[in-house]
């Protein structure tokens, strides 16, 4: 998972106060590992692991990181009230970002992760607004030193 951390480090780079980060991808593709290593470069100590039964953990640090899980939110992901941490000065990284689509904003950073391997993962990035320039960034910059498609 060396490629995940580097990523995530690439990502804490172009983070800003209210950048939403949507994760995909099947069960165990790596959607928690990435948070774990952005946290790690956003220079939060704390143990990160996943919200699934929580919905939400927060952690502090120069910028708050809001951690969801959606999975459990049949789809809309309304009447959960989580809406005050995805629109915040804060970073929110959303896994299972497709269970939570109502309340998503316009705007965010989309990263589907396939497994491609047992050790080995395809990211697939895309992003809208400002988003769009930093997945266009992330790609130019960064495609030789690790696997991504930005888009494909």
């Amino acid at each position: 998972m060396a490629e995940m951390e580097k990523l995530a480090k690439i990502m804490a780079g172009t983070l800003f106060p209210g950048y939403v980060i949507g994760l995909s991808g099947e069960l165990g593709s790596g959607k928690t590992t990435f948070t774990k290593y952005l946290a790690k470069h956003m220079g939060i100590n704390a143990n990160v692991n996943s919200p699934t039964f929580t919905l939400l953990k927060i952690y502090k640090g120069g910028l708050p990181l809001y951690h969801m899980d959606a999975y459990r939110l049949e789809a809309s992901g309304a009447g959960y009230e989580l809406e005050e941490f995805i629109y915040s000065d804060g970073v929110c990284v959303i896994e299972w970002c497709e269970f939570a689509e109502d309340i998503l904003p316009e705007n965010f950073l989309k990263m589907d992760i396939e497994v491609t391997g047992e050790n080995t993962r395809k990211i697939f990035l895309e992003g809208s607004g400002p988003y769009a320039g930093i997945v266009e960034e992330v790609g130019n910059r960064y495609r030789n030193q690790i696997r991504i498609c930005v888009p494909c």
